[in-house]
């Protein structure tokens, strides 16, 4: 079957299978930094911003994205400034967990968050396996701007 997606602005026509998956057809199109973790839709690594909201792509069958608006790491205009941010707190270790991260934090920007206990809770789905997370969380404070 064919589906028409809209991959960081750019139209893509792609021939899936009805089974396929989201992260599964993103990675087949060259788009490496959507990775698989869990497959449980539980880690957060390989969320994407599907209509700009943030989704685990492996838990979206890639028929149901069909005709709507995809971005990954790479469409985000702030990814490279909070990477920055990653990299000056001493977050970005092994990196596997980072695109996830950044899709999720870049999404959070807009959200009027307000203290460190909301990014907590709005990233609790972001597991990573190295880092210990205050890094992270530090760079994440920075990037919005919340008060310590």
């Amino acid at each position: 079957m064919k589906i028409s997606l809209i991959i960081n602005g750019e139209k893509k026509d792609v021939e899936i299978n009805p089974d396929d998956i989201l992260l599964d057809v993103l990675r087949k199109l060259g788009y490496y930094s959507v990775r698989r973790g869990c497959d449980t839709g539980m880690c957060g690594i390989c969320t994407v911003l599907l209509d700009g909201k943030p989704v685990p792509s492996c838990s979206v069958f890639a028929a149901r994205a069909d005709g709507h608006h995809i971005t990954t790491v790479e469409g985000l205009e702030d990814a490279k400034v909070f990477a920055q941010y990653l990299a000056e707190e001493g977050a970005d270790q092994c990196g596997f967990c980072s695109p996830g991260l950044i899709v999720n934090t870049v999404y959070l920007k807009n959200k009027n968050i307000k203290d460190k206990e909301e990014i907590t809770n709005k990233l609790i789905g972001n597991l990573c396996r190295c880092t210990g997370y205050l890094g992270q969380h530090r760079a994440i404070e920075k990037f919005l701007g919340v008060e310590k």
